[in-house]
């Protein structure tokens, strides 16, 4: 097992430095110079543009060669400093960013869990009656081949204009100040539910029509059949099949967990929603790289973080796994 937890931290080790150097290097191939983006804003006299474009260049760490920029974004990183925002200077990214995480999470963690769970649930029970497996399976295909963007479009358009029953832009009223009284965390669900429908929706196709698949194939197995021969209650051999089938499904999280990052993004675009997903749009059309930096690092650690949670979850759930570990120690 100590052999098996090695191999995987080097794996996300690399994987993370990988990332990362990927999430430095690509800002940097963006048209445009950031500095002469927030001196064109300033309004400035053409003799006082130098003088402040040397300074602002110094201040963010741009007039050193590019390897040198490199070397001390990690030990900046290494030190917890983000830098500074250019679209928001002075303000530091890593102050940005915290500002705009809980909203993510307030999409990501209920869309991701609550989908997971209700279509593991609902693909489980569907494979059993004939006449749902029928309604699900064109259905559950519709949603899971629909892209995020267009589904929060058209949920916005439905709900939001064609009925009005929900606000189609930001977190909250713009009369109000975020505070935890009761009127502002109802104000906030009513502005939260359709981002949250449109990601909820795309996923819980995905699980069900697998999960669908999976309890089939498994109650189609040799072992359902020697079982059921021998007289087992059906519903045993279900609950055997659903543990199974639920397996892969605990693999296809870990995957998905990658996706639904990059459907968060344009699903807060969509909505003018204020967590990461809107920041890195207004960063990118800004040309801030250090935002862009710490947005897309704070998305690499969140998914290599969930990844090896689901990995330990996997090996908890699965005795095969925990045994193949302990014969290879």
């Amino acid at each position: 097992m100590k052999r098996y937890l090695t191999r995987k931290l080097a794996i996300y080790i690399l994987t993370f430095f990988l990332a990362v150097t990927i999430d430095w290097v690509i800002p940097r191939f963006m048209p445009g110079d950031p500095v002469q983006t927030m001196l064109s804003r300033a309004n400035l006299r053409a003799e006082a543009v130098e003088v402040m474009r040397g300074y602002y260049l110094k201040a963010f760490g741009l007039d050193v060669p590019v390897w040198r920029q490199y070397l001390n974004f990690w030990v900046a990183v290494f030190h917890g400093d983000l830098g500074v925002s250019v679209y928001l200077f002075p303000k530091p990214v890593s102050r940005v960013i915290m500002e705009a995480v809980p909203y993510s999470l307030a999409l990501l963690i209920p869309a991701t869990v609550l989908s997971w769970i209700a279509g593991n649930k609902f693909g489980a029970f569907a494979a059993r009656r004939k006449w749902l497996d029928n309604t699900l399976l064109p259905v559950g295909y519709l949603l899971n081949a629909t892209p995020y963007m267009w589904l929060g479009i058209l949920l916005a358009w439905a709900f939001g204009i064609a009925l009005g029953w929900f606000p189609i832009a930001g977190a909250y009223g713009f009369d109000r100040t975020p505070s935890l009284s009761l009127g502002f965390i109802l104000d906030f669900l009513w502005h939260w539910f359709l981002p949250f429908a449109s990601l909820f929706l795309v996923q819980f196709g995905g699980w069900a029509i697998g999960m669908r698949n999976m309890v089939i194939y498994e109650l189609e197995a040799d072992y359902s059949q020697y079982l059921e021969a021998l007289g087992t209650p059906r519903g045993l051999i279900r609950r055997y099949a659903f543990r199974n089938a639920l397996l892969p499904q605990i693999t296809g999280l870990a995957l998905q967990l990658g996706v639904i990052v990059a459907g968060s993004v344009v699903t807060e675009i969509v909505f003018s929603y204020p967590g990461i997903g809107y920041l890195i749009l207004q960063a990118i059309q800004n040309q801030d790289y250090f935002l862009i930096q710490g947005c897309f690092l704070f998305i690499i650690i969140g998914v290599l973080l969930a990844n090896l949670v689901v990995d330990i979850v996997y090996i908890v759930v699965d005795p095969r796994t925990r045994r193949g570990m302990m014969g290879e120690s």
